[in-house]
């Protein structure tokens, strides 16, 4: 596949004076930027829409605060997709090793932060969009409270797990984007937190992952983190998550007839056919999960856990393994995802190529979790 990182490398708005004056990022070409016509990592959903009329809110506080905007990176078709890979345009280069995936689906963003192009790149986390390919790429990555950074003019996947999230390669950049976006200064130290390890987390990773990851992690205790179990927690996230798929891009897929790639073009047909009862029935296990992940939680307690399995997956690999990695990773992003809380990105290099350590945090607490990771968890 051809090395791809920008759909639309030729948007440039310089931003205006403010505290991010002289940095540049990349964004994932969801969000709308006035007088530009998103792809979506889809060429039919290109053809179909015309121009923005206005920016994204987000994507406007960024240039209000002084940063220029350098392009629009490749994604996912519709943000579907957790591994980077897109059948229509490519594959953008993982610049931390050529021979693995970026990881999506925000994976141009991911690849343009990676390799020094931009100070910082912003996409989008549903699933996992910004902390996989953050976790495969090397980066600091933040998927926030869900609501926290304003969704409006991003195209939906599903709404009920939609956030706006950013990742960078250095550390100075990643929290000035968050302040930024957050519309809040991070303290200048952390609060007292209380870790914690959640032992079914832990249980999806190799003990020689596990054995690199856990002593570069201060002291904490292990914890259930629910009765049920990563497969259960990844079951209901599918559910919600394909049925609101389908009340957003079914209509627009049936009229369109739009020609997607191998592997989305089957997720597509097997979200439209969830019916109501299951999406209910799934909604139920999601408030009793968010209900017992923030009883453990508490106020002031955080959750230490990998990213995401193990190293970035190589390119090309079969179908199967793919939907193997895909679903494993999965169960690890739900927790955030499912309960909507914030998840800070941490990338360590080891002599397993580069791995991710991850801290959620408590509701609205997004600042203050920036802050313990950067005084915790930051080595420079």
């Amino acid at each position: 596949m051809n090395n791809v990182t920008y759909t639309q490398p030729g948007v440039f708005r310089a931003g205006e004076s403010g505290p991010l004056r002289g940095m540049s990022f990349a964004l994932k070409d969801v969000f709308s930027i006035r007088g530009v016509r998103n792809t979506a990592g889809n060429p039919d959903w290109y053809r179909t829409h015309g121009p923005a009329a206005e920016d994204a809110p987000s994507a406007a506080l960024l240039l209000e605060n002084g940063a220029s905007l350098a392009g629009m990176t490749l994604t996912d078709e519709l943000m579907f997709s957790l591994h980077g890979e897109n059948y229509h345009y490519g594959t953008p280069e993982n610049p931390r090793d050529p021979a693995r995936i970026p990881g999506g689906s925000s994976s141009g963003s991911a690849a343009a932060a990676a390799s020094g192009d931009v100070d910082f790149a912003v996409g989008t986390d549903t699933g996992g969009s910004v902390r996989v390919p953050s976790a495969y790429c090397g980066l600091y990555g933040f998927r926030p409270t869900h609501g926290a950074v304003p969704i409006d003019g991003v195209i939906p996947l599903a709404p009920s797990f939609d956030t706006v999230g950013w990742m960078s390669r250095s550390e100075d950049p990643f929290f000035r984007a968050g302040e930024a976006l957050l519309q809040e200064t991070l303290p200048a130290r952390a609060g007292s937190f209380q870790p914690m390890l959640p032992d079914q987390a832990w249980a999806l990773i190799d003990e020689e992952i596990k054995e690199t990851l856990l002593p570069l992690l201060p002291a904490a205790d292990s914890v259930p983190l629910a009765e049920t179990g990563p497969e259960d927690w990844a079951a209901v996230f599918r559910v919600i998550q394909s049925f609101e798929i389908h009340e957003n891009h079914g209509g627009w897929i049936a009229e369109t007839k739009p020609a997607f790639g191998p592997g989305i073009r089957e997720r597509f047909a097997a979200a439209g056919s969830v019916t109501l009862e299951e999406k209910q029935l799934a909604d139920e296990k999601r408030t009793a999960f968010t209900a017992a992940v923030e009883k453990r939680l508490g106020g002031d307690g955080l959750l230490l856990l990998p990213t995401v399995p193990g190293p970035a997956p190589l390119r090309d690999l079969p179908d199967e393994e793919v939907d193997r990695i895909r679903q494993r990773t999965l169960q690890l992003c739900s927790i955030a995802g499912l309960a909507g809380l914030p998840q800070a990105v941490v990338p360590v290099e080891t002599r397993h190529g580069w791995l991710s350590l991850s801290v959620i945090g408590p509701r609205h607490q997004d600042a203050a979790l920036l802050a313990w990771v950067r005084q915790h968890l930051v080595k420079s």
